[in-house]
């Protein structure tokens, strides 16, 4: 079972939601008061935030660190969802419509979050509607992501749904690259194949295959701290016709 958050003594300077996205437009006063509401919690890398199914409800605002959103199958594969750095929050469904956590929340390193309850939460957003606004937002991209992904799923086979993948992530680490006329992207960190295998739906061995035949064909190239996406345009073009299909 998760820890519950636990509240602490004083306030330090590491304690502030300025970059939480839900805030942003705020002035530093309200959100500053909102700060004075949470209640903060450290958490150990692999420790358990939040577990699906429970009943708390919760809304959590990751400030440093890293989370991510995972399930499991009857058969114990983890499938991932979502991971979640500083400036994201989770748990804003339960907190919204009142129903059980429909996903489980894991630290994969050490991660500072701030929780609201869900009627502090709801309150804030009642109270100020740019925080609304925003919290909109980010279920839309919540919608969209989810929507591509099913669409991955239904109509690309294994090897097509991680070179998807592959860029989708090269747009999350080097969101510039795909702005330039360079053809070149770079994932950093490097990205582990347990992990493309759960948000994909394969195995790691299928993934360490993939990635082998993109670097024989020069496609991708593991550096010291990236992998690099040489050809960009040809990995793109790879996709695209085979959802055409």
């Amino acid at each position: 079972m998760p820890h519950p958050p636990a509240s602490t003594p004083g306030k330090s300077a590491s304690q502030t939601l300025a970059q939480v996205s839900l805030f942003a437009a705020l002035p530093p006063t309200h959100r500053q008061a909102i700060e004075r509401r949470c209640r903060w919690r450290t958490y150990k890398e692999d420790e358990q935030i939040i577990d699906r199914e429970t009943d708390t409800q919760d809304v959590f605002f990751v400030v440093a660190g890293k989370a991510r959103v995972v399930n499991y199958s009857p058969a114990g594969r983890e499938v991932s969802f979502d991971e979640i750095g500083p400036g994201g929050c989770f748990g804003e469904l339960a907190s919204i419509d009142g129903q059980p956590r429909s996903a489980a929340v894991v630290a994969i390193r050490p991660t500072l979050a701030a929780s609201l309850s869900a009627a502090v939460f709801r309150e804030i957003l009642e109270s100020n509607p740019t925080v609304a606004q925003a919290l909109l937002r980010r279920l839309a991209e919540v919608v969209r992501e989810s929507t591509d992904r099913i669409m991955d799923l239904s109509t690309l086979g294994a090897h097509n749904r991680v070179y998807a993948e592959l860029l989708r992530e090269a747009r999350d680490s080097d969101p510039t690259a795909f702005e330039r006329i360079t053809n070149q992207a770079s994932i950093r960190p490097i990205p582990v194949h347990s992990d493309i295998a759960a948000r994909v739906s394969t195995t790691r061995e299928t993934v360490a295959r993939v990635l082998g035949e993109l670097a024989r064909k020069g496609i991708v190239e593991r550096e010291s701290d990236a992998l690099v996406l040489r050809d960009v345009a040809r990995l793109t073009k790879m996709v695209r016709e085979f959802r055409a299909d």
